[in-house]
């Protein structure tokens, strides 16, 4: 007879796991007990030696599907002649290292009983079970039990808590459990104020009316309306101020999803999987499938698709088949409402009623959405669902590092030794609200987490609110900063994603970022060691006339790019030259004279002046417009490239594609196939930037290349250059589950940070 004290860390919380390990000791005929501690459970254990071998082993390979084990140690411990086997109390202390389970949509049998009449909760908007339901959403404080979450003040009811204490039963201490009786109800609240006695009814009628319903979500409030319906899709965007942005469509189920878009195998996955993300999927061709209102998705070649993430949406789809537009719950550039009573003020006039509930959302959460490109899913946005799950990197930090990432599509970045955990989406850090938002998320991280930062990470740009806030707290807290160039980082969270340490070039290809000579980058190709980082090559650089202004409209990229290339604007009919005259020779001379218009080296902006000289987007109203619209009309083929050529001499060499843009626009001009066009455009591209990675293999032996970027978002752009430059030898690493976009760049961050600041890559 033995008995061992074991110690788990990981994702071992809220998944069922202690659970499982009461289980097992009962079917081995072993004693002792099971607890939670902050950031881990701890399991007392005794009995015969054989057994417990048979222990250790099934806990580590037959943990609950949901549970994450990253570390499990035991040590000898005096035998106590313990006969059974409890889970004790969990054990709350001042502050340690934690992990919780993202949210986590219904599983199979949980559905089954929503769907059941003869079960007792037939239709209950929040039945879960230990393998789902709201996690992250509801925590206040850890360990994860139900005291410390926001079902502390809903007192289960007998039937309920019969369930919560049985070990057989499949909601033994699954801490959100409730049921008609005793758990959280939902509620209506008109346009006018008034209470519905059926709110779910209530919410359907107003969408078969051509309404828009706020639903309150496991993350916040989500806006929703009839797909197929006009004039509620154009008055959703007009109150959210959504330009021309493609709404997301909620759908029942698959058979719905493949009516609309084209769905194969690994698809069907990313719908059905318990992360629940918003899929962008290829739109089937119009006039097949179920109507959808053209304001839905605006000259799109994607929709993104979304199966129900709660029962509340299985029940809005079962009386409402829908397609419905779901989309987030707040107005534009504001944070997404939580709270029942701030969505009612913060959506009057927007909504026509909230269907809101009495259970509380601990922390905001935005969908999670990936691209399919047919051949890999390419993150977009990382959050519900799949935070706050750690990272394993490449890098053990020797101290804790706090990232606070950009300043649009924020994140931020907790890295302790070789775990890293990303927040959820906070969004553009343009308001007071949002800036707000950040703030509290980092304290509530901070909490759940145990962790106390030595070290705080930002962007190298002085004027982004996440920077601001990095020098506050490091004057506060007295922490070490460290301000990472943003390319740089960017290409250090595909290196640490993919637990890759050591020399690589890093291709960078988005919108801006500072320089570290001051001006605006954004097409780079960096020689990246850790910490190190050299500029060994970029697109060449022309003006960014009136800064902001080229960013919102792609015609003066087009201008700027033409001058660059024929060294006036050359007599050709272009779509540029539709705009106003007066304004067409304003920027001229905003580019001659380089007033308000810093040097760029911007691939972003490289899209965007192409997708205007063939008159596909003068103006944008959401980031990437123009790119996305250029890419959706290329038709790939054996298309060969434009020229172009590659400038070397004693410093970084230059991707010229100035004659690329002669070219483009001589073609243009003359009536070119649009199509083709843009295919050869991206075509050039990847073949410049292959021939740039030769080069940066001859002088500093890189083999291997990551791509990052909110660029590579482009599906066409990224497999094209994947498989150029796998054919060309080089070892190529791509993101996996972090976004290549800014929504990344707090990972990349924290590992510089951590490199920086003394630490050893993991053995």
């Amino acid at each position: 007879m033995e008995r061992r004290s074991i110690a788990v860390r990981g994702i071992v919380q809220g998944v069922g796991f202690r659970p499982f390990v009461y289980g097992l000791a009962g079917r081995l005929g072993l004693g002792g007990s099971v607890r939670n501690r902050p950031g881990e459970v701890v399991i007392e254990v005794e009995g015969p030696a054989t057994a417990l071998d048979s222990f250790l082993h099934a806990l580590a390979e037959s943990a609950p599907p949901l549970a994450q084990i990253d570390e499990l140690s035991w040590r000898p411990a005096p035998l106590r002649g313990e006969p059974h086997f409890s889970i004790v109390a969990s054990e709350v202390v001042e502050s340690g290292a934690s992990a919780l389970s993202p949210d986590v949509a219904p599983c199979e049998r949980c559905v089954s009983e929503l769907h059941d009449p003869r079960d007792r909760r037939h239709g209950y908007a929040f039945l879960n079970c230990t393998s789902c339901g709201p996690r992250l959403t509801i925590a206040l404080s850890t360990p994860y039990d139900r005291a410390r979450t926001t079902m502390a003040g809903f007192a289960l009811c007998a039937a309920c808590r019969r369930e919560y204490e049985d070990p057989a039963d499949r909601r033994f201490h699954a801490q959100p459990i409730g049921c008609p009786e005793c758990g959280p109800r939902l509620a209506w609240i008109g346009a006018d104020d008034e209470a519905a006695e059926e709110p779910l009814a209530a919410a359907v009628r107003t969408l078969r009316e051509g309404g828009i319903v706020a639903v309150k979500g496991p993350g916040g409030f989500q806006l929703a309306c009839d797909a197929a319906s006009d004039s509620a899709v154009a008055r959703l965007r007009a109150g959210k101020e959504r330009g021309g942005k493609p709404f997301a469509l909620l759908v029942a189920d698959v058979p719905a999803a493949r009516a609309l878009c084209v769905l194969d195998a690994v698809a069907e996955r990313l719908l059905t999987s318990a992360e629940r993300p918003v899929v962008l999927l290829p739109r089937r061709p119009a006039g097949s499938g179920p109507r959808i209102a053209a304001g839905v998705a605006p000259g799109g070649a994607l929709l993104g698709l979304l199966l129900p993430p709660s029962p509340l949406h299985f029940l809005l789809l079962d009386h409402f088949p829908g397609p419905l537009v779901l989309t987030s719950g707040n107005r534009g550039g504001e944070p997404m409402a939580i709270d029942d009573e701030a969505a009612r003020r913060a959506l009057a006039g927007l909504a026509d009623g909230l269907l809101g509930h009495d259970r509380p959302i601990a922390l905001r959460c935005d969908d999670s959405v990936v691209r399919w490109s047919g051949r890999r899913p390419i993150p977009i946005r990382r959050s519900r669902g799949s935070v706050p799950r750690p990272l394993r990197v490449g890098t053990m930090a020797s101290r804790p590092v706090l990232a606070l990432g950009g300043h649009e599509k924020n994140t931020f970045c907790m890295l302790r030794e070789e775990q890293a955990v990303l927040s959820h989406h906070i969004g553009d850090l343009d308001t007071v609200d949002a800036v707000r938002d950040l703030r509290a998320a980092i304290d509530h991280y901070r909490d759940l987490l145990g962790l106390a930062p030595a070290v705080v990470a930002c962007d190298l740009h002085p004027d982004y609110a996440s920077t601001a806030i990095a020098y506050e707290l490091a004057a506060r807290d007295g922490l070490e900063l460290l301000p990472v160039q943003h390319h740089h980082a960017h290409a250090l969270t595909v290196a640490a994603e993919n637990r890759v340490d050591g020399p690589l070039l890093g291709i960078v290809l988005d919108g801006s970022g500072l320089g570290t000579d001051g001006t605006v980058w954004g097409c780079e190709l960096l020689a990246v060691d850790g910490a190190r980082m050299e500029r060994v090559g970029h697109l060449e650089t022309v003006a960014l006339p009136g800064g902001e202004a080229a960013v919102r409209e792609p015609w003066r990229m087009a201008v700027s790019w033409l001058l660059a290339a024929f060294g006036e604007l050359p007599a050709l009919d272009l779509p540029p030259l539709a705009v106003e005259p007066g304004r067409v020779a304003a920027v001229e001379r905003l580019v001659r004279s380089g007033v308000r218009s810093p040097p760029t080296s911007s691939a972003g902006r490289l899209f965007d002046a192409v997708a205007a000289l063939l008159g596909l987007c003068q103006r944008v109203t959401f980031e990437g417009q123009a790119a996305m619209q250029l890419e959706a009309i290329a038709r790939p083929g054996a298309e060969r490239p434009y020229p172009f050529s590659i400038e070397a001499g004693e410093g970084p060499f230059v991707l010229r594609v100035t004659p690329t843009l002669c070219a483009v626009a001589s073609e243009a001009a003359a009536g070119g196939d649009r199509a083709a066009i843009a295919a050869r455009f991206h075509r050039t591209l990847v073949c410049a930037l292959v021939d740039g990675a030769r080069l940066a293999r001859e002088r500093h032996g890189l083999e291997r290349v990551a791509l990052s970027g909110g660029c590579f978002q482009n599906a066409l752009l990224l497999e094209s250059l994947h498989a150029a430059l796998s054919e060309a030898g080089f070892t190529v690493l791509l993101p996996l589950t972090v976004p290549p976009n800014d929504g990344g760049l707090s990972l990349g961050q924290a590992v510089a940070a951590a490199q920086l600041e003394g630490g050893r890559p993991c053995a």
